[in-house]
């Protein structure tokens, strides 16, 4: 064949099709190394060598590719004779350059062709690869081989751990920094995400794509599917007349009741533009697509309302009006309210009328989109048993299976849901948008159907952070003491009520119970809007209220005149005080598993001190006479497990060659909990995460798991694989005494054995004397989430502000996180640098933005900005010194709660130098300057 495109070394099997990019000929050839982040050369996941130059696949024509070598992720050990790892391979794997690791096939495919000058400087060569999760320092330290490159950081500082230097732990137990067990998987391209399946697998597979309403608000009044259905390749098309009549709700919680019933899988009624209107199944993408266009649709096109305060008022239209509020657990739908929440505690009007000083502000808070790398996909098909097998991107595929068999009326048992590695989540994939269409395709169809989210359709028809307005009013006494709290909260469901209920309600709890303040008030209420819908997103509420409530706590402390920090101290509640916040009675099954706020604080005002000096001794105080300077902090507390249970179930078993495997149901998509749940078996087992493989996921292999969300991985679903690791070990012990006619008193196991009072009997023969006694050696773990514990972060900013230009620059960073005993500290800590990135894009530029007709118009990624490499500052993180006894083996959650302090403590320190006090976010440079220049402070230019 002339000009044979050649792939890792072999002849393509096959010629590209007209205007196919090189992205999906790879994949189609079996390179699923080969991501799909954005397909507009944004993202730089899809990279590979084209004559070893890197290329973003995605927009790189295939046929440009033919009489070339290409070299993807799974042949570039090959590039290097004589090892089975690229040298970059190695140190990703070995520095752990990755938390999810869909984008570290393009980030290894990139840096694999740096140069020392190019490895000097990051920030300009890693531009064109994205990373959601890990804020890059990892990625760094990988990259260049050692933690000492990759940012320029002039004052010398770092990351630390409290307790450095002490003791280490045993190798591959708990508080050792195991790798990762997919750690090889992912460096080589051989992990496998939802889509990362041979055609071989799926036969006959079918492609799935979505019409969507071009209008905010609009009744389907028919749709001609005549000249879809005539296009070749296109097997069929659903309408509202196809799909069930039952309502769900998309958010997935253990108890579906918390949620309103309010969604059909199609429906007749549009209440946003993007809302699915019918879906076109096919035997390519193309010819799916193709169909969907030429579907011809009439509709009634209805008032809409964009924002709350609209759709409050008398006389706007109901957007779920024709639902009963009782049935469907609507509020008020007349009114458009999803959910409200009216509190007092104390009397805050009296409180008022007393206080020496009182702050009144409105803050407001955006959308932001969660932009997992992975978008949402999902596989359905029949299996030969006539099951329904479902593979999707979830962080809760036990919850899927419930909602599945509530829509198509099913039996539990006769649907599987299986979740590959899932590719960053941050509460997104809490949802079902893609699993309950292609499983209603599958079962008319009788065939698999696979449906991908394109980018645009993950930023204009998946969900975002719920948009907050929050009206505030606090005030304190001359002598520190914080005297009453009063907050109007209204927050934008979007169309549809997922989550809006359980955001609310949590937004308005620990942000709270962190002060003691007598007098509380809160009225807040979740509204419906023709708007693209809110769900659940990290923080889950929280990062909303605190922005306030911690801004709102400097201005407090700069209107007495007292330090914030000191104000801070002696309002936050200590360990044994009640946790209050729109209840007279704590939640009884919240308590202080440990305490570790207090040196949370002092760890982080240490920290800034070091760092002023360190500024000072390089020179660095001074910037310049346009340059102002200041710092500021902020708090946060979280309830380790979500409330009204959160259950898990863990089966361990001994296995023929003396290692262990343990089944879970939780999740793994760069959370940690597969490296936490080896961690924790093999420390009660007195073995090495390296011996227990862990299987995760699958709703066939343990009995239930609400999932991976509200920071359960390790505090519930560890919890049960504890329990079930430590019954094993009893169950060995007792099996080996017997064995050897000793007292159980007298047996202690080791890392592949038992020592029966000095004779080592080897775990593989105790297997085969165990199996030929019929003795199963297994053990099982249960947890329910209760009770629960607390959790605190602390951060801290000292930034730098350009008077001229509005221009910021972050000079330090500190977060320091009580997260009980640390399972994993290099793990842990890549969780607190991640949250940290998310929610300095978050605070600074990320915004979904939604035009006056409800579209929305950042969608694609070159519009909406999520942290690259040089936008994201190192930050130093420490850990509290604590240790919980509610936790497993101490340990707390620290997943979503590194996220929630960041934008109030950036907020704070901006004012702290320039006087201003920016209420909305995001706080863009524009939005700075323009701020400066209202109040006069902007330099002459």
């Amino acid at each position: 064949m002339a000009n044979q495109m050649e792939i890792n070394g072999v002849p393509a099997q096959a010629e590209p099709r007209p205007g196919q990019c090189l992205r999906t000929f790879l994949r189609e050839q079996g390179n699923m190394g080969v991501k799909k982040g954005c397909d507009g050369g944004d993202c730089g996941a899809c990279t590979v060598h084209v004559d070893g130059t890197p290329v973003h696949s995605c927009i790189y024509p295939a046929v440009r590719a033919e009489g070339r070598s290409v070299t993807t992720v799974e042949g570039l050990a090959g590039t290097t004779p004589g090892t089975d790892l690229h040298p970059m391979q190695q140190q990703f794997m070995e520095r752990q350059g990755f938390q999810c690791g869909f984008c570290t096939a393009g980030m290894v495919m990139t840096a694999a062709t740096f140069d020392d000058e190019q490895k000097a400087n990051l920030p300009r060569n890693l531009k064109g690869n994205l990373c959601r999760c890990t804020g890059y320092r990892a990625i760094a330290d990988a990259v260049c081989g050692d933690a000492a490159h990759g940012h320029p950081d002039p004052a010398g500082h770092g990351s630390g751990i409290a307790g450095e230097g002490q003791p280490g732990p045993r190798p591959g137990q708990l508080g050792d920094d195991v790798p990762a067990p997919a750690s090889r998987a992912v460096v080589t391209g051989t992990a496998r995400y939802t889509l990362d399946v041979p055609a071989s697998e799926y036969p006959g597979l079918l492609h799935m794509k979505l019409l969507r309403s071009p209008h905010a608000h609009a009744r389907v009044l028919s749709i001609d599917t005549a000249d879809a259905l005539r296009i070749p390749g296109v097997e069929a098309v659903f309408t509202h007349r196809d799909a069930p009549a039952q309502l769900f709700s998309t958010a997935q919680h253990e108890l579906y009741t918390d949620d309103p019933d309010d969604t059909r899988v199609l429906d007749d009624v549009v209440r946003f533009i993007g809302q699915r209107v019918a879906a076109v199944v096919a035997d390519s993408v193309a010819a799916a697509e193709a169909g969907a266009r030429a579907l011809k649709v009439e509709y009634q096109v209805l008032d809409a309302v964009f924002t709350p305060q609209e759709a409050m008022l008398p006389g706007a239209p109901a957007l779920h009006g024709d639902k009963d509020a009782a049935t469907a657990r609507i509020g008020r739908p007349e009114q458009n309210v999803v959910a409200e929440l009216h509190s007092e505690l104390g009397d805050v009007a009296a409180a008022f009328a007393a206080a020496d000083f009182i702050h009144e502000q409105t803050y407001r808070t955006q959308r932001v989109q969660h932009t997992a790398l992975e978008t949402h996909a999902a596989i359905a098909t029949i299996d030969d048993d006539g099951r329904l097998q479902v593979r999707t991107s979830s962080q809760v595929p036990f919850l899927v299976r419930r909602t599945l068999g509530r829509l198509f009326d099913l039996p539990e048992d006769r649907i599987r849901v299986v979740a590959g590695r899932v590719g960053g989540g941050f509460g997104g994939k809490q949802e079902v948008l893609t699993e309950d269409i292609v499983a209603l395709a599958a079962l008319k169809l009788r065939r698999p159907v696979q449906l991908e989210f394109t980018r645009t359709e993950q930023l204009t028809a998946s969900t975002t952070r719920h948009p907050f307005t929050i009206q505030l009013k606090a005030a304190a006494s001359s002598a520190g003491k914080l005297t009453a709290l009063q907050l109007e909260v209204l927050t934008n469901a979007g169309a549809y009520g997922n989550h809006s209920v359980g955001v609310m309600f949590h937004g308005c709890g620990e942000s709270l119970a962190i002060y003691n303040c007598a007098n509380k008030k809160v009225d807040a209420h979740a509204v419906y809007t023709n708007t693209v819908p809110s769900g659940a997103f990290r923080g889950y509420g929280l990062s909303q209220m605190i922005f306030a409530i911690e801004s709102a706590v400097d201005e407090l402390a700069a209107g007495i005149g007292m330090d914030p920090m000191e104000f801070r101290r002696r309002n936050m509640v200590r360990e044994g005080d009640d946790m209050l916040s729109t209840h007279p009675d704590p939640e009884e099954d919240v308590l202080y598993g440990s305490y570790g706020l207090d040196q949370c604080t002092r760890l982080v005002q240490d920290a800034l001190a070091r760092g002023a000096e360190r500024y000072r001794n390089a020179g660095l105080a001074d910037l310049g006479p346009d340059w102002v300077t200041g710092e500021g902090s902020a708090l946060s507390m979280i309830d380790t497990v979500p409330p009204r249970g959160h259950f898990a179930h863990s089966r361990l078993r001994l296995q023929p060659d003396g290692t262990y495997r343990v089944d879970v149901g939780t999740a793994e998509f760069g959370n940690g909990t597969t490296t936490v749940h080896a961690q924790l078996a093999a420390t009660a087992l007195s073995t090495t995460a390296g011996r227990i493989t862990v299987r995760q996921s699958d709703t066939d292999l343990v009995d239930h798991d609400s999932g991976a969300f509200g920071s359960a991985g390790t505090v519930v679903a560890g919890k049960a694989t504890l329990a079930a690791a430590e019954d094993l070990a009893v169950r060995i012990r007792a099996f080996a005494a017997g064995l050897r006619q000793v007292q159980a008193s007298g047996c202690v196991l080791e890392d592949d054995a038992v020592i029966c009072e000095g004779t080592r009997v080897p775990l593989a023969e105790l297997h085969s004397a165990a199996e030929a006694a019929g003795v199963d050696l297994s053990a099982e773990g249960h947890w329910g989430g209760t009770p629960r514990s607390v959790a605190f972060n602390v951060h801290g900013f000292r930034v730098a502000v350009n008077t001229g230009t509005g221009e910021l620059r972050i000079l330090q960073s500190v977060q320091a996180a009580d997260a009980g005993v640390v399972v994993n500290p290099r793990q842990c800590r890549g969780q607190i640098e991640g949250g940290i990135a998310q929610a300095l894009g978050a605070a600074l530029y990320e915004e979904v933005k939604v035009d006056d007709a409800g579209r929305v118009t950042t969608d694609i990624l070159r519009q909406y900005h999520i942290p690259s490499f040089a936008d994201v500052p190192r930050s130093e993180v420490y850990f509290a010194d604590t240790n919980d006894k509610l936790g497993p083996l101490g340990a707390k959650s620290m997943s979503e709660s590194p996220f929630n302090p960041v934008a109030p403590a950036l907020a704070n320190a901006i004012r702290n130098a320039t006087g201003i006090r920016f209420a909305d976010l995001p706080i863009a440079r524009d939005k700075i300057y323009l701020g400066l220049k209202e109040a006069g402070l902007a330099a002459a230019r």
